[in-house]
């Protein structure tokens, strides 16, 4: 964003960070200083993440969204029958996305 404001003409200082401006004689040197930082606690997030991820799929622990309890040929029963997908969501309780997705691979 910063260079963009550059690109424009627009000059900017930062009132929490007085070295941070674009006037001062080190503003490069500056912008990339941070941006080597902001870019390494990046990466230190994603590993800190992917650890974490790890540990709890060692433990046992589901990642990601529960697994649906609804069988397609219930949704292709239900179907038949004449209820809509709204209405077979309603009943199973489950939203009419995952009726759809459901009755797509049963058909």
């Amino acid at each position: 964003h910063l260079n963009r404001l550059t690109s424009c003409g627009v000059g900017y200082r930062s009132f929490t960070e007085q070295y941070f401006d674009s006037c001062g004689i080190f503003k490069d040197a500056v912008i990339s200083i941070l941006a080597t930082i902001a870019k390494q606690e990046r990466v230190r997030l994603s590993e800190r993440t992917k650890a974490g991820l790890a540990i709890a799929r060692s433990k046992g622990r589901q990642i990601g969204r529960p697994r649906l309890k609804v069988h397609s040929s219930e949704i292709t029963r239900l179907r038949s029958s004449g209820l809509s997908l709204r209405a077979i969501g309603r009943e199973l309780g489950i939203s009419e996305g995952s009726v759809r997705r459901l009755a797509s691979v049963a058909a």
